[in-house]
């Protein structure tokens, strides 16, 4: 099979979808690796790696696109690359569908094969293709809010950390899951006050015994949302509903309780957002504020850091692929099931149950549309 790798085009977007590690693993098991000319280098890594590695460089997307069976991708396509999309084509990448109609109907129009990083899902619920950005973006997430709850940034002024004498800053994350969970251990390393909130109870079991008490534990319910979003100088959102819209769980109401200068990271963007106030934005143009709030709503956190998040996600991308690129997409996912569950689109259709919902769309069950599927 083919295998390319463009260039990401989204704004200040600097990973990329293959390491020259996981292009020579590719090319050990027989195949091709296009890979656009400059694709690694906003993540340090030289174009001669790829080249040794066995890759072929082409000048342009376009290339890379029309040339390739399997198109591997970090960010999900953009307006500008929709018509490279071709049908029978299989798109390997992180695409939220269902916080964009567009994106949906164009792979639908173009019956492209569209297999989505954050839908695989293990058997006991974990999403192994997610949990690396999950893990970066809430490690990042505390470091985000040090720098905004300084007064040049619009922040109220504090010390994430306090000093002795003075409290530190608050920290409130809803979502105990990989995010959450990475954003509460390093913002109370940063020996902030955190408190983290969440619906299931033994993942804040597991808090609570790993940190002995460091982390505040609550279970999620509104008055307790009301409460402590009133009472935090930072607020970061990190819940997620596989293939569906994050749950609006942060009202407007809520945001205008907090006092001016309070920052809220809203890590679920991608997702369409957990708080009703927040809106994509992009790492050229961070942040905006409502009712005094610093909103800092970046749908593509780890790229900020893209020479680690590039050799995470390859990590862990690599077996599917190397999985699709030797059986087909179609005996991949009969042989493979938590593969399965990242096809959100085939042959025209919508297989995704959240995707479908969100839109509004007809659902086309995967087993109905590739024989042998359960």
């Amino acid at each position: 099979m083919i295998v390319g790798v463009p260039k990401e085009v989204k704004d200040n977007e600097y990973r990329v979808a293959l390491t020259p590690e996981g292009a020579n693993e590719l090319t050990a098991a027989g195949h091709q690796v296009l890979i656009q000319d400059g694709a690694g280098s906003g993540s340090s890594i030289p174009q001669q790696r790829y080249e040794r590695a066995g890759a072929e460089v082409v000048p342009s997307a376009a290339e890379v696109w029309s040339g390739s069976d399997l198109v591997m991708k970090v960010k999900e396509p953009v307006p500008s690359e929709f018509e490279h999309l071709r049908e029978g084509q299989v798109l390997f990448t992180y695409l939220h569908l269902a916080a964009s109609r567009e994106l949906t109907q164009a792979l639908m129009d173009r019956k492209v094969s569209a297999v989505a990083y954050e839908t695989v899902q293990l058997p006991d619920g974990r999403l192994p293709l997610l949990a690396p950005m999950s893990e970066i973006a809430g490690r990042m997430a505390p470091h985000v809010a040090a720098r905004l709850l300084e007064k040049e940034y619009g922040g109220r002024g504090i010390l994430m950390g306090g000093v002795s004498g003075v409290r530190p800053a608050k920290v409130f994350v809803l979502g105990a899951g990989m995010a959450g969970s990475n954003a509460a251990w390093i913002a109370a390393g940063m020996e902030a006050e955190v408190i983290v909130v969440d619906t299931n109870l033994d993942r804040l079991r597991f808090i609570d015994q790993i940190h002995k008490g460091r982390i505040i534990t609550l279970a999620s319910d509104r008055l307790t949302l009301q409460q402590r979003v009133r009472e935090a100088d930072v607020v970061i959102g990190s819940v997620l509903v596989p293939g569906a819209k994050a749950p609006k769980l942060v009202t407007a109401e809520m945001i205008r309780s907090m006092r001016d200068g309070a920052v809220a990271i809203d890590i679920a963007i991608d997702q369409g957002g957990c708080m009703e106030t927040s809106h994509m934005t992009t790492h050229s143009d961070p942040t905006y504020v409502v009712d005094g709030v610093v909103h800092y709503c970046v749908g593509n956190m780890p790229g900020a850091v893209p020479n680690t998040s590039t050799y995470a996600l390859t990590n862990v991308t690599l077996p599917y692929a190397l999985d699709i690129a030797n059986r087909g997409l179609e005996d991949a996912v009969r042989a493979n099931p938590p593969l399965s569950h990242g096809v959100n689109v085939y042959a025209g259709g919508v297989t995704n149950a959240g995707v479908a919902e969100a839109h509004a769309i007809e659902l086309a069950p995967l087993p109905t549309v590739i024989d042998g599927l359960d």
